[in-house]
């Protein structure tokens, strides 16, 4: 039986190593997770960099106000209510 759509993306998803771009854990630092090869490319490159950091600013300021969920743009796509 051939796996559903969701299925297939959900067996890619968490074939993924996930991490923050320091590798700590992102409730200590505040960073956004990431597939560790999307961090690895964006850090290669200055706009890469900002963008990351902007990822994180954002992230930061969510968590501060309480928000589980920060809208970042790094994971396009995600709708997030």
């Amino acid at each position: 039986m051939a796996l559903a759509k969701s299925q297939k993306s959900l067996k890619k998803w968490t074939g993924q190593k996930w991490t923050t771009p320091s590798g700590k854990p992102s409730g200590k630092t505040g960073e956004v997770y990431a597939p560790a090869k999307a961090i690895k490319k964006l850090q290669s490159t200055a706009a890469g960099t900002k963008k990351l950091a902007a990822a994180n600013k954002k992230k930061r300021a969510a968590t501060a106000a309480g928000k589980q969920y920060a809208s970042h743009g790094l994971h396009k796509g995600k709708n997030r209510a």
